[in-house]
């Protein structure tokens, strides 16, 4: 076991920015080392106490002396009896049976080290999921305000980021919205399909257990059910090998790279709308933009976003590797790569969706801004409109669409080799042949008459799949909110 930073000098060694930066104290507190070894003992506790009720004979001073030093942990004695065995289980257990001289014959009884590497493992990964399960419903509850605020109105919508038909701003919030709401779905069915590893023995053969019990196989499994309900997990794996599947290291991964990709393309939309000036994320008063340019508002917790976003997709690949890699009932080669990857990709995603919910909570709209874009683009956007009204005043279609084409083809000329306003409506307006006055043409130009049923889907889709996930899970809306460090 390392030693840390111990006798070394403030910032000379490296720290994670993960955990000093990023992610909540919460979630670092979840994977700390302190949380581990204080879950290991728990798994101890649990081992044994089943183990008395099934009717080893272990005694209930054992098994409150083990209670009693719990929390109690002495990790120095741990340190250095690591260093002499090289192996941290067995370092541990040494270090417990010193405070628990009476339950020390019974500590760890029949069990190998994977009994509470693996299943602290899943319990870390269990109550990570909640951490992040809370951080999601409070990004879906900030997105929804957002989206029902804004959901009349009108915007440009673009399809390969060039000018298509308009939509409103609160209908594009709800394509974030709606990506993030299926990252919850899919956090509840990890949760809701996570079992323990239990009490499976070295090989996953309940062997040691089986002999403990004088071969009596039901009350094998009965030990197995009761330790994982004792650690608040209501099935366990049937089988395994020494470790239970890697595959669920790499199933969590991929849920967790899924709510980082929703984050990101969230994170790009905002960066490309700030460039347009018509949406820009929180800028506080003493921000500073750039050391150079001081005008300059840069979406910097956007662009944070995108950046650990990367990072987790990315991560994501080493626990399907390790799935891939491992070999019979166990290798030892996952160990080191778990360490790193399922605590780090957690990390992460906890620092990713506070962002998400500091930005999602303080967008600032440029109404003025969005409607000068529109002014740009809407009169070439409403030719089919004008068309139509022109045919109705008694013209001939094939003639007006051919007038039409060239007097766009003269506006668009105009804005993008001189620069100028586009004057295509006066264009048309001027032309006999529509018989429509400017005032007629306005009118027809009414950006809520091209936004199609964008507001009522935005309520529709508030209504029938955010709503009833906020109300099942209304206990969670202020206890994910936490602050952006830096």
């Amino acid at each position: 076991m390392p030693d840390g930073n111990a006798g070394s000098k403030d910032g000379e060694n490296y720290e994670n920015p993960l955990i000093t930066r990023y992610a909540s104290r919460e979630m670092s507190a979840n994977f700390s080392p302190e949380q581990k070894f204080r879950t290991w003992r728990k798994l101890w506790i649990a081992l044994a106490e089943s183990q008395m009720e099934l009717g080893l004979p272990i005694r209930r001073e054992q098994i409150e002396e083990l209670k009693a030093h719990r929390d109690d942990l002495n990790l120095k004695v741990a340190r250095e009896r690591e260093r002499a065995v090289r192996h941290d289980v067995m370092a541990h257990v040494y270090a417990y049976g010193l405070q628990c001289p009476k339950a020390k014959p019974i500590l760890h009884l029949g069990a190998t080290s994977a009994f509470v590497g693996d299943n602290t493992d899943l319990i870390q990964i269990r109550d990570g999921l909640n951490i992040l399960k809370k951080r999601l419903v409070g990004v879906i509850a900030a997105l929804r305000a957002f989206a029902l605020e804004y959901r009349e109105l009108p915007t440009l919508g673009f399809t390969h980021f060039q000018p298509a038909q308009l939509t409103t701003v609160g209908k594009r919030a709800t394509l974030w919205l709606q990506e993030f709401v299926m990252d919850l779905e899919e956090v509840d069915r990890r949760l809701e399909g996570l079992r323990f590893r239990g009490a499976k023995g070295t090989t996953g053969t309940q062997a040691s257990f089986l002999a403990l019990f004088g071969g009596d196989e039901e009350k094998v499994r009965a030990l197995d059910r009761s330790v994982s309900e004792k650690m608040g997990f209501s099935s366990q794996f049937m089988v395994t090998g020494q470790t239970y599947s890697r595959k669920v290291d790499a199933q969590v991964a991929a849920t967790l790279s899924g709510i980082a990709q929703s984050a990101h393309k969230f994170s790009n939309d905002m960066r490309l709308l700030q460039h347009l000036k018509e949406v820009e994320e929180p800028f506080e008063a003493h921000q500073i933009g750039s050391s150079a340019m001081p005008y300059k508002r840069n979406p910097m917790r956007s662009e944070r976003i995108a950046a650990l976003a990367r990072y987790v997709i990315t991560l994501s690949l080493s626990p399907a590797f390790t799935a891939a890699e491992l070999w019979f009932e166990r290798t030892l080669d996952d160990s080191a790569n778990k360490r790193l990857s399922i605590p780090e990709a957690f990390l992460a995603v906890d620092g990713i969706l506070i962002l998400c919910r500091n930005v999602a909570s303080g967008l600032v709209v440029y109404p003025k801004m969005i409607a000068r874009r529109i002014r740009e683009e809407l009169p070439f956007m409403a030719t089919e409109a004008i068309l139509m009204a022109a045919v109705g005043r008694g013209g001939d279609r094939q003639e007006l669409h051919e007038r039409l084409r060239v007097l766009a083809m003269e506006a668009g000329r105009r804005v993008k080799e001189h620069g100028e306003e586009n004057d295509f409506i006066e264009r048309v307006a001027q032309d006999p042949a529509f018989g429509m006055t400017q005032e007629a043409l306005e009118a027809i130009l009414d950006p809520k008459a091209f936004v199609g049923r964008a507001p009522a889907q935005v309520k529709e889709f508030i209504a029938q799949e955010v709503d009833p996930i906020l109300e099942r899970n209304g206990e969670e809306l202020g206890a994910g909110e936490e602050e952006v460090r830096v």
